[in-house]
Parts: structure tokens; C-alpha cells; sequence
């Protein structure tokens, strides 16, 4: 059976049409129109494709839930359009999109730029929790939040319209796609794989980003066997939006250097005020170093073991925190405890195709229930919630388990998975 086809997303293109192509990639609950002040100046050398996320901008809502997702579409959308290679700049997870096109199809990437970008953005925990806040509170909450998290207080203050701009963009964001997109940057992790991107790289990152930090950008550059950094002081994670000057002049010089292909020599790197923003890998060498790749031993023959299998879908459902604090606190007499339950009823029942993730958590809270298993119904309440059931929906599971379980407990269970709710779907204040 074939597999089926990479949906395309939703661009514009400005340039020449016979110019080399340059590709835009935006943020989380942004649309193209981030780029709007890098344009002018980037089509009068090359020919510039911006695309919107899936159910961003008015986009067809065909919900992506990873970044090797995303990437394919974007790649299905430049085979339509006749792009064969292209230079890439992309912003926070239009950054890991350009990373993963880095690794997987490094032939068509002619240079590249991640912009407010990292190898691991955050924790998983935390992307799969906004999930659960936008499922059941809708995206007023993180559209609310948006120009704290985008932009330094003086930037929001001085720019009262691109701040309601901002918030606008993230209000009329598709919530299924929004919750999918948060899923992508929750699995997305290239910290060791990083050596293997081979492309000129250039990483620019905001002085004042609280979301992806100067110090993720030198993880990057690190890495990266030929990257580059460039601070830009004062900024937040929206750069291109919040110093567009500077954004485009570093852009324009970086692509314009690395063009030619290996072996160029980039330009010193300048702001648009005439001051240095480049940061090089220090003299005394890198500030870390990512072991080179290492070539899987062979398996064996046999059945294959289900631990590692097991323990990335018991991450993926209790979450990370969860794991490392049962993990933390397993001795000599747990430890065989903690395999079992890791190896068997994660790696061999719960990685099943037979049933989807919500259809294992409804029967999950059912059986918990009858059993009187309080402890455990606590943590799977957390879990169904970030497989995707909604707190109406788990009402219903537990109204159910009241006929064929008994009130008492279901009324004990009411009052565990109340709370749970409450912690896990209210926003940040």
C-alpha cells in the first residue's frame, strides 16, 4: 500500500519568478505575515516563498502533528511549484521545520537560518500541557499571553497595534491544528543529530528570548559544524516582527555569503546600525561538543525488546515529570518493579495499534475505577486529557463507571479526577 501523499500548505510568493528561491517558514500561531518587513528587501535578490501552518492564516485546518510532518508538506508544496533547491529561514518552529529539512533532505537546502530557535524546545510535558489548556479552554488564554511571550514589555508597550495584531493571529488560529503544532515541538528533539547537518547555518536569536534562550541558540552553534551566531540585543522570540532592521540585514548578508555553496567565505556579520552582531564559537574551542553519530550494533535476531519502545509511550502519556520521579526514587527493590510495568503493559500493550490513545484511556479510568485505584486514576486523568479526551468527556466515562462500578466510587473518583482537571486546564495566571 502506498502511502498517502503530503498535503500542501497554504503560501505566497513575492520576486522574480526567475530569481533563486528563498523560503520563509513562520512560528507557532503566527501566519506569514510575520515576515511582512523582511519582504521588500530579501525579493530584490531572491524569489520568496512564505507559507502558513496548517489551519494558520486562513490555511485548510489538515492538522500536522510532528515536524517531519510539516516539513513534507512544505516539500510537497515546493515540488508543485517547481523548487528544486532553495535557501531556508525559519522562526521558532518554522526553525525546527528547517533543521529536520537540514537532516532529512540536506540536497535541497542551499543555506539556512533558524531564528528563535533550538534543538529541544523546552520540555514535552510543557507543549502537551498548553495542548490540554487549548482543548478545553479554546486559544483565548494563549492568545492572552502571546505578547509577554513574544515580545519585551517596552516593544509591547510602545507598539499597542502589532500587539493586538499578535493576539489577533493567534485568536483566529484553527485550535486542532494549534493543539497538533504544540504536539510537533513536544517530540521534536535533534540534540544529537545535530553534527549531521552539513549546510551553512546561520542562528540568530533575541538577547531577551525567554523561550528559546540565547543559550539554547548556542547549543545550536555548537553543533553545528558550520554555524554561526548572531545576537540581537534587546529582543524577544519574535524577531523578524520586533527588529526588523536588524533581522533582515543579518538575513540578507547571510544568504547573499553562503550562496555560492561550500567552500564561501562569509561576510562579517553587521547589524543594521552599523554594529558587529556576530558571536563566533570562542577560540579556546566549542562551548559543546555532540557525540558523533553512532551506528546502531545489529539487531538480534528474535523478537525486538519492548523496553525503549515502552518507556517513550509511558513518557509521551504520564509525561515527563511523572517518569523521572518514579524513576528518581526506584531502589534495589522497586527497580525490577519498574522494568516490568515499563517493558510489559507499556511496551507490549499500550504501543498496540488494535485501539487508539483515547480508546486505551477510557478503558484505563474504567478499570481504575472499579478497582479503587485512586493514586493511579489521578495520574491516568492527566494522561487521558493529553491523549486527546476533553473533561466532558471523562465526566461521561465516570458517569458510566457509576452504573457498573457503584456510586461510592465513582463518587470518590469525581472528586480525584476534579481536581486533576482543575490543575491541568487552568491557564497560566
Amino acid at each position: 500500500m502506498s502511502e498517502t501523499p503530503a498535503k500542501t500548505l497554504q503560501y505566497r510568493v513575492d520576486g522574480r519568478e526567475d530569481a533563486p528561491v528563498l523560503v520563509l517558514g513562520p512560528a507557532l500561531g503566527t501566519t506569514w505575515h510575520m515576515w511582512d518587513r523582511q519582504v521588500p528587501a530579501l525579493s530584490g535578490h531572491w524569489r520568496v516563498i512564505r507559507f502558513d501552518l496548517p489551519g494558520h492564516g486562513g490555511a485548510p485546518a489538515h492538522a500536522a502533528g510532528s515536524v517531519p510532518a510539516l516539513a513534507d508538506c512544505l516539500l510537497a508544496t515546493l515540488d508543485e511549484l517547481g523548487v528544486d533547491r532553495f535557501g531556508y529561514a525559519g522562526c521558532s518552529l518554522g526553525g525546527a521545520i528547517g533543521a529536520d529539512l537540514a537532516l532529512r533532505s540536506p540536497e535541497r537546502i542551499v543555506s539556512l537560518a533558524l531564528v528563535s530557535a533550538a534543538a529541544r524546545f523546552g520540555t514535552a510535558d510543557e507543549h502537551r500541557q498548553r495542548g490540554v489548556i487549548v482543548r478545553t479552554n479554546g486559544l483565548e488564554p494563549v492568545a492572552r499571553s502571546a505578547p509577554e511571550q513574544w515580545f519585551t514589555p517596552a516593544f509591547a508597550a510602545a507598539q499597542p497595534a502589532i500587539t493586538e495584531w499578535s493576539v489577533q493571529m493567534v485568536r483566529t488560529t484553527d485550535p486542532g491544528c494549534y493543539i497538533a503544532a504544540c504536539e510537533a515541538l513536544a517530540t521534536f528533539d535533534v540534540r544529537e543529530r545535530l553534527g549531521r547537518i552539513t549546510v551553512p547555518t546561520l542562528v540568530l536569536a533575541g538577547s531577551e528570548d525567554r523561550v528559546t534562550s540565547p543559550a539554547d541558540a548556542r547549543v545550536l552553534v555548537a553543533g553545528i559544524p558550520d554555524a554561526r551566531l548572531a545576537l540581537v540585543p534587546g529582543t524577544s522570540h519574535l524577531a523578524p516582527v520586533e527588529q526588523p532592521a536588524a533581522v533582515t540585514d543579518l538575513l540578507v548578508r547571510h544568504f547573499t555569503s553562503t550562496w555560492r555553496g561550500a567552500g564561501a567565505t562569509p561576510a562579517p556579520l553587521v547589524s543594521a546600525a552599523g554594529r558587529s552582531a556576530a558571536l563566533t564559537t570562542p577560540a579556546h574551542g566549542p562551548v559543546a561538543e555532540i557525540a558523533p553519530p553512532e551506528i546502531p550494533a545489529e539487531a538480534p535476531a528474535g523478537r525486538p525488546d519492548p523496553y525503549e519502545p515502552g518507556m517513550k509511550v509511558r513518557r509521551e502519556v504520564l509525561g515527563d515529570a511523572h517518569v523521572d520521579r518514579a524513576l528518581e526514587t526506584t531502589d534495589d527493590f522497586t527497580a525490577d518493579f519498574q522494568e516490568f510495568i515499563t517493558r510489559y503493559a507499556w511496551g507490549e500493550v499500550w504501543t498496540r495499534t488494535g485501539i487508539d490513545r483515547r480508546t486505551r484511556s477510557v478503558i484505563t479510568l474504567t478499570a481504575l475505577v472499579a478497582g479503587g485505584h485512586l493514586d493511579e486514576l489521578a495520574f491516568h486523568t492527566r494522561a487521558a486529557l493529553r491523549n486527546g479526551l476533553t473533561p466532558a468527556e471523562i465526566k461521561e466515562v465516570l458517569l458510566q463507571t457509576a452504573v457498573y462500578c457503584g456510586v461510592p466510587a465513582a463518587n470518590a473518583a469525581f472528586k480525584v479526577a476534579r481536581d486533576v482537571i482543575q490543575q491541568e486546564t487552568t491557564p497560566p495566571a
